[in-house]
């Protein structure tokens, strides 16, 4: 048993290295594809008082939710800056595209079999994003390297229209962190990188209900008061 894991070890130890001295750039760029799944998380105020044309007022109970995990893709470049041994400083501009599904359910007004009415809406989102990721990684084995990261990411929101029931800010901010892994292969280093993101604050465009033109629409869409928005992101980085 001693003589196979000193076989083990050695050959282990006597593996050719690929790219040995691409961890001793000061900097390098490199490319970012990708998917992720989109999930938003809100809170519906309840009980809320409508008045109608006439002048009489009633109560409708409605809530709103994204009944499913949506999926997207994403693409960027990246720089990063060696900051030491075992952390480095990166910038990832990037593009996500992605989609949400969102479902009204109307429990004040049912249909004749006594389920609530239904209303949904596809919320597309474009993000423009701009990560700012500090990055930890394990000494190099062979030719692998794991890592763990966290940072912040801003991101603009280039989507939304002026006739759906809920849009977002066009300005978020979202914390992330995750876990990756360096191959180094022959031509390139390949990291495939799995991440959590998590809005911080508010995402909700709280004073689009109110430039509504169809006044319909404006009890599902004050149904809501608050958003979070959450991402889990797999990505490919080629450096």
């Amino acid at each position: 048993m001693a003589c196979i894991v000193s076989m083990v070890a050695m050959a282990q130890g006597s593996a050719v290295q690929n790219r040995p001295y691409t961890d001793l750039r000061p900097f390098h760029f490199g490319v970012v594809v990708g998917m992720h799944l989109q999930d938003i998380e809100f809170v519906n105020v309840g009980p809320q008082t409508i008045v109608a044309d006439d002048g009489t007022s009633m109560q409708k109970v409605i809530a709103c939710d994204q009944d499913r995990w949506d999926q997207g893709f994403n693409v960027g470049v990246l720089g990063e800056a060696r900051l030491g041994t075992h952390f480095a400083f990166r910038v990832a501009p990037t593009m996500y595209f992605g989609n949400r599904h969102l479902t009204f359910l109307n429990y004040t007004d049912k249909l004749e079999n006594g389920q609530p009415i239904t209303q949904t809406q596809d919320l597309k989102t474009v993000y423009v994003s701009t990560a700012l990721d500090l990055i930890f990684s394990a000494p190099r084995l062979n030719n692998t390297r794991p890592y763990l990261m966290a940072g912040l990411n801003p991101m603009l929101n280039l989507s939304g229209k002026d006739n759906d029931y809920v849009r977002l800010k066009s300005y978020s901010l979202f914390l992330e962190v995750g876990m990756g892994c360096d191959f180094y292969l022959p031509f390139f280093k390949l990291r495939p990188e799995l991440k959590f993101c998590y809005g911080l604050g508010n995402s909700l465009d709280t004073g689009h209900a109110d430039k509504l033109k169809d006044k319909n629409m404006m009890m599902y869409a004050k149904s809501v008061k608050e958003a979070t928005s959450k991402m889990i992101v797999l990505s490919f980085h080629f450096e």
